[in-house]
């Protein structure tokens, strides 16, 4: 294909990302994606700000993952310190899928603290899918500062993150539990429990750990997932 025709054929797809219809997006994402090109690069990272659509965004990470990692990274980076929430939070989803493990360094405190809770949650997901072992106790800090954070959606993937670091986070989810914010201390007691018992749902995990708040104690979670001190 000559440059005149390969040209055209990026304008015409980049437009396709940009049609009023969702499925045409769609069919262009993954056109891309089956044919990488790295002259629609712009074109994908640009749409991931804006696109309203979740399963059209998912498929531009995709495209975004089949590029080669050391032409996509360091655009995609740029994108962790846009003004746009979206264009933050979907940056964080790329990184996550791409799996360079170096790219753990740019998940900065102030994206696993971000004011906007889809931005932090997708901050914490990449993190904990990115941090190397030698990382984790610092990462466990950085999202125990986040306890009592945001409504059940919020606080169910916060719990997440924290139960797939794993036991690593014991200790200072024990302490967090007797903090003097009821929110917190609540938080982190349905951590603990789903960290050992992952099946029984974020739900059921917080309806016991209001309990234990309620009862006014500590109510530290033995290894079996029981809790003790009633």
């Amino acid at each position: 294909m000559d440059t005149t025709s390969r040209s055209r054929q990026r304008r015409d797809v980049a437009g396709a990302l940009a049609a009023d219809d969702p499925s045409v997006r769609l069919r262009a994402a993954l056109a891309i994606g089956t044919e990488p090109d790295a002259g629609l690069l712009e074109a994908l990272v640009e749409r991931c700000a804006v696109e309203p659509d979740f399963f059209v965004r998912d498929m531009l990470s995709w495209a975004l993952t089949r590029l080669p990692a050391g032409t996509t990274l360091p655009r995609i980076r740029r994108e962790l310190g846009s003004e746009h929430a979206q264009a933050r939070s979907q940056a964080l989803h790329t990184l996550s899928k791409i799996g360079v493990r170096s790219s753990w360094a740019w998940i900065t405190p102030a994206l696993l603290r971000d004011p906007d809770d889809e931005v932090a949650r997708a901050a914490w997901r990449a993190a904990v899918a990115l941090v190397p072992e030698d990382g984790e106790e610092h990462l466990a800090d950085e999202l125990l500062s986040q306890l009592g954070r945001g409504g059940h959606g919020v606080q169910s993937s916060l719990s997440r993150a924290l139960v797939d670091l794993g036991d690593v986070v014991v200790p200072a989810l024990r302490r967090a539990a007797a903090d003097i914010d009821p929110a917190v201390a609540e938080h982190a007691r349905a951590t603990e429990l789903l960290l050992r018992d992952p099946e029984a749902g974020f739900e059921a995990a917080r309806a016991e750990a209001r309990r234990l708040t309620a009862l006014g104690h500590a109510g530290a979670v033995a290894t079996d997932g029981r809790a003790t001190g009633c």
